[in-house]
């Protein structure tokens, strides 16, 4: 299957429709000494499928995947995201040895950017072989792509992800988290348009966020649970 087959469509007030075989497991945030989200741990791996169509509006009876229950409810799934490229709406922060590129619409609520002091502090102190660590390290684990740190040369430092599909959960808060989209999968809206390609990206599944088709975090607010309670 070449890569060009594997994307996620998003129907019009329905779910994400996934082709290409992308495999589909769940992701756990695990705390470190601090206290704080620190690491993924992957956890049930679902049966590998060629297309399957995951729910969107967080009432499916059958969740992950769709059940049409989002036709019963009246979903609405207007998608309400700037598409706008990553750079263009991210601010740039520049540190001594280390520079980041911060997208806070894209922010999840994941809390990774938490590890010793913050990401941005370490930015800053980014002279100092630990605090550049703890910088990138924070900012790979950033589920939504929301934060990227660059090399001086300006080279982008990414983890390397095969194209997968991952749904997170957040024991720290109690709550099913977002869709994360890992190793650039292609994201078509229910117009035909594509949304840019980027590593990682969240998509909501709990139906509540305003940043339509991706996660803003209300997920936790809404204290979304997909039903795994195995995962607390």
């Amino acid at each position: 299957m070449s890569a060009s087959n594997k994307k996620v469509v998003i129907a019009k007030n329905g779910p994400y429709l996934v082709s290409g075989n992308l495999p589909l497991s769940k992701e756990i945030s695990t705390l470190g000494e601090e206290g704080q989200p620190e690491t993924w741990v992957k956890g049930k791996e679902y049966p590998k499928q060629k297309n399957y169509a995951l729910c969107r509006c967080g009432h499916s009876q059958n969740k992950p995947y769709c059940d049409g229950t989002h036709t019963k409810i009246n979903f609405d799934g207007r998608e309400t995201a700037d598409r706008k490229p990553y750079l263009n709406q991210a601010d740039k922060l520049t540190g001594p040895d280390l520079d980041l590129t911060d997208a806070p619409v894209f922010c999840s609520g994941a809390r990774f950017c938490h590890l010793s002091g913050g990401t941005w502090n370490n930015v800053d102190n980014s002279d100092d072989p630990q605090a550049k660590k703890n910088a990138i390290q924070s900012a790979d684990n950033c589920p939504s792509g929301r934060l990227v740190t660059w090399e001086k040369s300006g080279k982008v430092i990414a983890p390397k992800f095969d194209p997968e599909i991952t749904l997170t959960e957040d024991p720290q808060a109690e709550v099913s988290g977002p869709i994360r989209l890992k190793g650039g999968i292609p994201l078509e809206s229910e117009d035909g348009q594509k949304y840019e390609i980027r590593n990682q990206a969240t998509l909501c599944r709990c139906g509540h966020s305003q940043n339509k088709p991706f996660c803003d975090g209300s997920h936790i607010d809404a204290n979304f649970n997909d039903g795994d309670d195995s995962l607390r």
